[in-house]
């Protein structure tokens, strides 16, 4: 090799080691420090949050952010974040942090849950109605005193028009065999139908079930649970998650997370809108939360422990599975997968 090939790669050996020392993870000159720091807040916190300058070097400036949310800052490196209004769960703090003319992006992910315990709710039985055992319920919505139903498991799953009071299925429109049916709900004279892990839903004509058309969803996890508020639809994905969906493009626009003043709800499952709440199924749980559709928080909890040893026992049998309101203050429709019998019920406090 010749001197001047030699002398060639030592420079830019030379180069690019100087390059490299000079780019370092911003972690470790930077971190976001809050003052007494826990391992939860809730909305009645105020975090008070600076720059934690690891090695001393000059700070110019600092833009921090609240999940894509600017925070104004009185002074270069401090800031106060009041979560009053902050939804729940996992909530990213992001900091920007100019230094000799460099910019520096780092993080801090905190948790946020309710700010109190959920209040708890038991219940009476107030009516028995009959209901299909083969129906594996995913879903159950009122409409003008009929009930409308959908079922699951591929090559069974189907939506249905069902008299309640007599257990009669007076329509039933059945899915393709690769769909598993899930949740339901009604809005503007169409039903919105889910499949389970087909990324897909249906689009049904209310008065006649003739099909209207499909659509997709990407960003959640699976398709679970539907309802509406008479605007946005809101759908479950099996996780902690509530989406909201757009009325009219039904893309997944935002979510909230389910917590409780101690920790998260995960398997949300079936939905229902009642009087400005959700009401959600907690898959093999028997119970339903009380979740406060702006935040996430879960206000309240109905147990159903009981109800399922009330329906005939069969190897089919599985878990509760549909709830339905119809307008009645306090009174809610149950039932559960293969179970014979729907359940009119009054919401009593504990």
């Amino acid at each position: 090799m010749s001197f001047n090939k030699l002398l060639a790669i030592i420079l830019l050996a030379s180069f690019v080691t100087s390059c490299g020392s000079e780019t370092q993870d911003p972690s470790e000159l930077f971190g976001i420090a809050i003052t007494d720091k826990k391992s939860t807040y809730t909305n009645s916190d105020n975090l008070n949050v600076s720059i934690n300058n690891k090695k001393g070097d000059a700070v110019d400036k600092v833009i921090y952010m609240i999940d894509g949310e600017s925070i104004p800052s009185e002074s270069n490196s401090k800031v106060s974040i009041d979560l009053t209004n902050r939804k729940l769960g996992k909530r990213r703090i992001d900091a920007t942090v100019t230094s000799d003319g460099e910019e520096f992006k780092i993080s801090e992910v905190i948790t946020v849950v309710a700010s109190s315990a959920p209040q708890l709710y038991t219940y009476n039985i107030l009516e028995t109605y009959q209901h299909d055992i083969e129906a594996y319920t995913q879903g159950l919505e009122f409409e003008n005193d009929t009930l409308y139903e959908s079922t699951g498991q591929r090559t069974e799953s189907t939506l249905r028009k069902t008299d309640y009071q007599t257990g009669d299925v007076l329509q039933k429109i059945p899915l393709a065999d690769q769909y598993f049916g899930e949740g339901l709900t009604i809005l503007n004279d169409k039903i919105y139908q889910l499949t389970w892990q087909g990324k897909t839903g249906f689009i049904y004509d209310l008065s006649t079930l003739e099909s209207k058309g499909s659509f997709v969803y990407g960003q959640s996890k699976e398709g679970w649970g539907l309802c509406n508020d008479g605007s946005t639809i809101y759908k479950s994905d099996g996780t902690e998650k509530i989406w909201t969906l757009n009325p009219n493009t039904l893309a997944e626009e935002d979510f909230i997370q389910i917590y409780t003043h101690t920790s998260v709800i995960d398997n949300v499952n079936e939905l229902e809108w009642v009087d400005g709440k959700i009401y959600a199924n907690v898959y093999q749980k028997d119970a339903v939360a009380i979740v406060n559709p702006s935040n996430g928080a879960v206000e309240g909890v109905i147990d159903l422990k009981g109800l399922q040893a009330q329906v005939t026992q069969h190897e089919a049998l599985d878990v509760l599975n549909g709830i339905a309101y119809n307008g009645e203050p306090n009174i809610l429709y149950v039932t559960g997968k293969n179970w014979d019998k729907l359940f009119k019920i009054e919401v009593i406090k504990k």
